[in-house]
């Protein structure tokens, strides 16, 4: 592990990060943080449903060999379930569906087409939330970061992600990683392959997690494992019955037409501050259509959903308009990547220059102030039990 970062047990006995959570009324948090089996499912098999049409559309268009409508429909395919993991992120969080199996059985789902270790991740993200940003306990996501706009990582990001990058799962890695996992090779594995983690210090984050938890390994190789043999499956299922484009539409989507996720995906931390206390200066919301919306699991919210973890995803937008009086406005997508590529620039001639978002004044309703200790910060079902038992 890099010396320039304590050991994880450490960090959890010393680093106490008090964060400010903008105040709201106990009782319409509590009433924000009910979860529904039915809005669950909407928005769980609704994804799906979407994924499923482009799928079958693809399908009809290579039938019919109208080639130049095939390549069309096949990267809205690849666009569509490339946001498989956003379902992931939620799922593991156990917010989406009152039902809790109905959350597991899903996130298994999507864990399997968006070739997704959850168990990695839950670990991982674990940190990230309560250590946002703190570079000794939250590595997930390491500033600076660079908004590329490449013409060669676009034009990777708009047909085939072989390599990956930033907020895209790359074929090569992606596969290797998952190799490695399933025959219990770490520090290439899982998190790292992860876009939400992809970055300079992924490789030594993964090693320090299990340094910290080998207790975990065992899960994260099982479900590779589990993982490996779903697609090679499907793989040879798609090869023996001459269906040769069912892997592509069921196994290898996620690498098509990655461009709508990296753009959407990108501004949620990118250019903002680390190590500091307040959500609203190191997390950013954006406004987006409501497709896009509806494919990222709402995560555009994503100031709310650190600041309030335990409110599903589907009651972000009423918790923002709840405490907009004690945030920031949110920036619209272009207006996100406007800022984001500003503050990189100056960033090479100033390396330390951070962009320090303007709030509001801190806000206090009735003497009420959110804390680590209220229920509106919980993580949901996150963390894996070590870690709960632990308090993180």
């Amino acid at each position: 592990m890099s010396s320039a970062h304590p050991p994880l047990a450490q960090v959890r006995r010393s680093l106490r990060v008090r964060w400010y959570r903008s105040p709201i009324d106990p009782a319409m948090l509590r009433r924000l943080m009910q979860r529904s089996d039915l809005r669950g499912a909407f928005q769980a098999v609704g994804h799906l449903a979407i994924a499923a049409g482009t799928g079958v559309l693809t399908w009809y268009l290579f039938s019919q060999g109208r080639w130049v409508a095939f390549a069309f429909a096949l990267l809205l395919h690849g666009a569509v379930t490339s946001f498989f993991s956003s379902a992931c992120h939620e799922l593991d969080h156990g917010t989406v569906f009152r039902t809790k199996r109905l959350n597991r059985l899903f996130l298994h789902v999507y864990g399997l087409l968006a070739w997704f270790n959850f168990h990695d991740y839950a670990l991982s993200h674990t940190y990230h939330h309560r250590y946002t940003l703190h570079p000794d306990g939250d590595r997930e996501v390491v500033l600076p970061k660079t908004p590329s706009l490449r013409v060669l990582y676009l034009l990777q990001l708009c047909t085939i992600s072989i390599t990956g990058g930033f907020e895209s799962k790359g074929l090569i890695p992606l596969l290797r990683s998952t190799a490695g996992t399933a025959l219990g090779i770490f520090p290439r594995a899982g998190v790292a392959s992860s876009p939400e983690t992809t970055g300079q210090n992924s490789e030594e984050w993964v090693r320090a997690l299990y340094d910290a938890h080998p207790e975990e390994r065992g899960k994260s190789v099982r479900w590779a494992r589990i993982t490996l043999l779903f697609h090679a499956a499907v793989t040879v299922a798609g090869i023996a019955s001459g269906l040769w484009l069912l892997p592509v539409l069921v196994s290898f989507p996620i690498f098509f037409g990655n461009i709508w996720k990296y753009f959407v995906g990108a501004p949620m931390h990118c250019g903002l501050r680390d190590n500091v206390t307040d959500f609203r200066k190191c997390v950013r919301t954006i406004t987006l259509d409501p497709l896009s919306t509806f494919l990222y699991w709402r995560m555009n919210w994503h100031m709310e959903h650190h600041m309030y973890a335990g409110v599903p995803c589907y009651n972000l937008r009423e918790l923002s308009r709840t405490i907009a009086d004690d945030l920031p406005e949110p920036r619209t997508l272009v207006g996100a990547w406007q800022e984001m590529r500003a503050t990189w620039k100056r960033q090479q001639q100033e390396p330390d220059y951070q962009y320090d978002t303007p709030v509001p004044t801190p806000a206090v309703i009735k003497g009420v102030r959110a804390s680590d200790d209220d229920p509106g910060a919980s993580i949901g079902d996150l963390a894996p039990g070590i870690l709960a038992r632990a308090g993180a």
